[in-house]
């Protein structure tokens, strides 16, 4: 995004505020710093904007063996959301992050990646609030790599490449 505001391209960002941790502000502000045009929306905004977005990229904790990610909580949600207004969901992420699991659904989630430490000794923070949810490869239109850009079908195989 800095290289294409030093190359004068025109574009705006809309950063979701990321509750419960806020690191959505903090990732404004850094654009903020960088001169790049943002707003900072409600996470229950998502739906209202996405009218008016050309795409959504979001980082992600784990690319998995179908090609769906594990991510910060409400990534799942972008991501259908997306699809509803048919605007492509991309994936920034690095391919040390995949990994060998393949779970069908967020029940198939391991609860070492569901919930936080901080939240792991509050019985009502635990059953209600995981920080991360799991994003079906159907909703995902391209994954971008160090080692390429890649359709979510291509995971699997790069993971054989990666483990041979």
């Amino acid at each position: 995004m800095k290289l294409a505001v030093n190359s004068q391209k025109r574009f705006h960002v809309f950063v979701s505020e990321s509750s419960p941790d806020k690191s959505g502000i903090e990732m404004y502000n850094c654009l903020k710093a960088l001169d790049i045009p943002c707003t900072l929306i409600l996470d229950s905004a998502v739906g209202y904007i996405m009218e008016t977005v050309d795409m959504v990229m979001v980082g992600a904790e784990c690319v998995v063996e179908s090609g769906g990610i594990i991510n910060k909580i409400g990534s799942c949600t972008m991501a259908i959301c997306a699809k509803e207004f048919k605007k492509p969901f991309y994936v920034l992420t690095e391919s040390y992050k995949f990994s060998r699991m393949y779970p069908l659904n967020q029940k198939d989630l391991p609860n070492n990646f569901i919930y936080s430490e901080d939240n792991t000794n509050d019985d009502n923070l635990l059953s209600a609030h995981p920080s991360v949810d799991y994003t079906h490869p159907s909703y995902i239109s391209l994954l971008f790599t160090d080692l390429g850009i890649l359709m979510p079908s291509a995971v699997s195989d790069e993971l054989i490449k990666l483990y041979l």
